[in-house]
């Protein structure tokens, strides 16, 4: 089984959202016994609705379990600051055509938000980062044509 990368940060929202989805469990098993009391089940739209956000919920739960069973949590702040971009650091890039400044973290995938400041560590710009250093100009690749950027700050945030 493969391991994901996974923040310190990534890892408290994805338990927090577990929690809230088995707390909420008896609650749908409540409303479908109630409406399982209201007579037939074929056009019983009440049970019907229930039962489907009970599979809903099942199966978000499973889905958080399965990703919080492969992580790998890493902590960047408990790490030496190298100044080297590794998964979890938060970049600060300038733009080297409009001097435009950037500031992104790279997570995991299931972290990414990009009007937050967190990319995907497989999103373009991260793999044209990770292992470069503060100082460094670098060259990405990205769906809108290559851009020119130069590391300017690096934190083990």
């Amino acid at each position: 089984m493969e391991k994901i990368p996974m923040t310190v940060r990534g890892e408290k929202q994805l338990r927090e959202e577990l929690d809230v989805l088995v707390k909420r469990r008896p609650l749908i098993s409540q409303a479908i016994a109630e409406a399982r009391e209201l007579g037939d089940l074929k056009e019983n739209a009440e049970y019907h609705a229930a039962r489907e956000e009970q599979g809903i919920c099942e199966a978000q739960i499973r889905d958080i379990e399965y990703k919080l069973s492969v992580a790998q949590v890493i902590d960047v702040a408990k790490m030496e600051n190298t100044g080297k971009i590794i998964f979890g650091t938060t970049v600060t890039l300038i733009d080297l055509d409009t001097d435009a400044e950037s500031t992104y973290q790279i997570v995991g995938d299931h972290e990414a938000d990009i009007k937050a400041g967190r990319i995907s560590v497989s999103s373009p710009i991260a793999r044209g980062l990770i292992g470069k250093m503060e100082g460094d100009e670098v060259a990405i690749t990205t769906p809108g044509g290559e851009k020119d950027y130069e590391v300017d700050k690096v934190e083990y945030i």
